[in-house]
């Protein structure tokens, strides 16, 4: 497995405030996690920061306490966002700075043949298989809702006013409830992580022409095609193969 990643502040943005942990190859767990943070000066930054960190320490300082079946699994992921949302929740409350800060979070635990996914905010997770590629992930957002209530189409949805309206972010209430699944994960299957700073600025058939092009510069490709698109938010994009 071989796991690649880019981080752009992008061309609107004075500081890159999305967060990002990819495992080395020679670690126990295979572990990615991307944040996207929000929240007034450097609070995105912090927030973001703050839940790759804790979720991180806490998948690895518990793993091995876990009975490692698909439950226990996916219990632990939910837990280590659970625990997540509490730190960056208190610190927010500690700083009067920071008191509306939060970040999405999608954490991919990479597992033989399959892949455990945890997942809040807008950030996304898709795979490509063969012929197929599809996002994995279901935005906790206000557009998404309009979506999926049959209100408006999915094109009419990329340029909506309010599409980066959120209903659900990490770090903003003291309780949050984590969407969690497991997938399949096979050999050359590709996984996209990614920040909105991406999807925003390519449409999905863009990003999947670039990765079945060269799935191993794709972070780099997709970064520079969203910059050239215009940049507009920080763009974080994970490929794991």
């Amino acid at each position: 497995m071989r796991i690649f990643a880019k981080s752009d502040i992008g061309k609107a943005r004075d500081m890159n405030q999305d967060s990002f942990y990819i495992s080395k190859p020679e670690d126990e767990l295979q572990l990615c996690i991307v944040a996207d943070g929000m929240g007034g000066y450097k609070g995105g930054e912090i927030a973001s920061k703050l839940a790759v960190e804790t979720s991180k320490n806490y998948i690895i300082n518990n793993f091995d306490k876990s009975k490692q079946d698909r439950e226990e699994i996916l219990k632990l992921i939910k837990s280590a966002i659970e625990y997540a949302n509490m730190v960056v929740y208190e610190k927010s409350k500690e700083i009067p700075e920071l008191e509306n800060m939060g970040t999405t979070i999608d954490i991919c635990l990479i597992i033989p043949n399959k892949i455990y996914i945890g997942h809040v905010g807008d950030s996304r997770v898709y795979r490509k298989r063969k012929d197929f590629f599809r996002k994995l992930t279901t935005d906790h957002s206000y557009v998404q809702k309009l979506v999926s209530d049959g209100t408006i189409t999915k094109e009419e949805a990329y340029n909506h006013p309010k599409k980066n309206m959120l209903i659900k972010a990490l770090g903003c209430a003291s309780l949050v409830e984590p969407d969690v699944m497991v997938k399949g994960f096979l050999k050359n299957d590709v996984i996209l992580m990614c920040s909105d700073g991406l999807t925003n600025m390519l449409k999905e058939e863009e990003i999947e022409k670039i990765i079945n092009e060269d799935p191993v510069d794709a972070c780099n490709k997709l970064v520079y095609e969203a910059n050239e698109k215009g940049g507009l938010d920080n763009i974080t994009a994970v490929i794991i193969l």
